[in-house]
């Protein structure tokens, strides 16, 4: 059956959150226990999502430092982003607001964005956690953050697991084929919340394990 849609899907976050270990999940159905790619080959194939056979296209970004002038180019026709940061990790987390949101609204402004929370598995491993003193990153937390970047979903996963995994790639396309109505939303924002900053109307959920 011929795809009605081609759909583009970029997946950003900071480096060694599992984002290319997530595509190779969701492409392979399995989890990948030898060498990972820094980055996962571009990869499309039909999907079918509600009755709806959609072209889905997914395209892999370095979060590092090193990649920050090339990685905007991936940007480039993209239909939506899937944002990824790791629940064991914090300064991932803070990122999603003090680099990503920037970045993509500076070169894909109007792009609709899932969140994801990764390492879902190991959030609930007390002796993993003890043993590398991590700083778990809590459901209601990854909410709120969703919320204050204008974000169309909020899902945790974990790869390792294949918990959510399907979930986050119907998610980005049923985002795509029916958008919220964004500016209904935020003039509803703007009349319960007069005093509310500019970042909380217009900036609206792999797992290494």
């Amino acid at each position: 059956m011929n795809a009605s849609k081609f759909i583009k899907c970029v997946t950003v976050g900071d480096g060694a959150v599992g984002k290319t270990c997530m595509l190779i999940c969701y492409t392979s159905n399995k989890f990948p226990t030898d060498y990972v790619p820094t980055v996962f080959d571009n990869f499309s194939a039909n999907v079918a999502v509600d009755g709806n056979i959609v072209n889905l296209g997914l395209w892999d970004t370095a979060g590092q430092e090193d990649y920050s002038r090339l990685r905007p180019l991936s940007y480039r026709g993209a239909d939506v982003f899937v944002l990824a940061f790791s629940l064991l990790s914090k300064a991932s987390y803070e990122n999603v607001l003090k680099k990503w949101m920037p970045e993509l609204r500076r070169f894909a402004p109007n792009v609709p964005i899932v969140l994801v929370g990764t390492k879902l598995d190991l959030r609930e491993d007390k002796g993993y956690l003890a043993h590398m003193g991590a700083t778990v990153i809590t459901s209601t937390q990854g909410e709120e953050l969703r919320k204050q970047i204008g974000a169309a979903a909020y899902i945790e996963c974990s790869s390792k697991t294949q918990q959510n995994v399907k979930a986050i790639f119907d998610t980005a396309i049923k985002v795509v084929l029916q958008p919220p109505r964004r500016k209904e939303i935020a003039k509803k924002k703007r009349r319960r919340q007069p005093g509310c900053s500019f970042m909380n109307i217009m900036c609206g959920s792999t797992c290494v394990s």
